[in-house]
């Protein structure tokens, strides 16, 4: 019996896999989606103010508004629910996927958006007021914290970047650190250690996040001095590293230190021929959901090319003769 082959599998349905999803249907490639939910990573966002095209939109209406959208196309089955647990390489270089349902699926390219998932603090109060005053994304969350007191919990590059994004809008800033000293690239230490309403907050182990029906602050331990205290703060923006999904494609393709997957940011390719991969689970630095849904199309288009054998061409790279 012939195998039930698809052309295009897409691992992940935030506004990378979603995008991706729909320009392959367009495109009539045999398209299966597998994914957890939709959404990403913003689906526990209250409040998205720069999703283009819409002025505000909750993490929520967003995820139900990129799943319709999907739905919508033809020449496209969806799995949700599922969980990708490991993709292997035939010997005839197609792909089978594998999920925890126990579902396993053929496909002659890979489109991998699995993103990726924040480090948390795991202290209480951190998951109950998650959108409610505990944020992870300064660029996103930024605006909200106008006039506030905010706490920045890390000490590299992406809890700086934290405290120059929060310098615009709020009234203190606390950068709370573990170490002794901050770990982030000395430019953007500089950067950020400029700001007189910047006090950083070192050799502390936060314990717990603090508040009623929103963040009212919290409570933090020194390391050295064994001392307990409370910080009034309304917001608590947690910047110690995010994890990519990538883990059911590690022995595939390239990776960076990070875990994200290497892609040639021209084509979305890796380094294995037929994977594709696109939005947070990669090594582009600027990870917002424009950004993504945008990679998303470029690695449909690309697996579509990579299907037929061709290769796209900018129309300014020839003339007509």
């Amino acid at each position: 019996m012939a195998r039930d082959l698809y052309d295009t599998i897409v691992v992940g349905a935030g506004p990378a896999g979603a995008s991706a999803a729909v320009y392959a249907a367009r495109k009539k490639l045999k398209t299966l989606l597998v994914t957890e939910e939709f959404g990403g990573q913003s689906i526990a966002s209250s409040k998205i103010d720069n999703w283009i095209g819409e002025v505000s939109i909750t993490g929520e209406e967003l995820a139900k508004r990129l799943e319709k959208h999907v739905r919508a196309q033809k020449n496209i089955k969806i799995k949700a629910g599922e969980t990708v647990l490991k993709i292997s390489e035939m010997p005839d270089y197609t792909f089978e996927v594998k999920t925890d349902k126990e579902g396993t699926y053929q496909s002659k390219t890979l489109i991998v958006t699995s993103g990726g998932r924040q480090k948390s603090l795991e202290v209480p109060g951190e998951e109950r007021f998650n959108g409610k005053g505990v944020a992870y994304c300064s660029t996103c969350d930024a605006p909200f914290f106008e006039d506030k007191d905010v706490a920045v919990v890390g000490s590299g590059n992406s809890a700086l970047e934290g405290v120059i994004d929060l310098a615009s809008y709020a009234h203190k800033i606390y950068l709370l650190i573990r170490s002794e000293k901050i770990k982030g690239d000395p430019v953007v230490e500089k950067k950020a250690t400029s700001f007189s309403k910047l006090q950083i907050i070192d050799q502390v182990e936060v314990e717990e996040i603090l508040g009623d029906k929103a963040v009212t602050g919290l409570r933090y331990r020194g390391k050295k001095t064994d001392e307990v205290k409370e910080l009034e703060v309304q917001g608590v923006f947690v910047a110690i590293g995010v994890i990519p999904n990538t883990d059911f494609v590690r022995n595939l393709v390239d990776m960076n230190e990070a875990g994200e997957i290497l892609v040639n940011f021209e084509t979305a390719e890796t380094s294995r021929k037929g994977i594709f991969a696109a939005g947070n689970v990669t090594n582009d630095p600027f990870k917002q959901n424009n950004i993504a849904a945008g990679d998303g199309v470029r690695a449909a288009l690309s697996a579509y090319s990579y299907i037929l054998n061709i290769k796209k061409y900018s129309p300014c790279a020839g003339e007509e003769e």
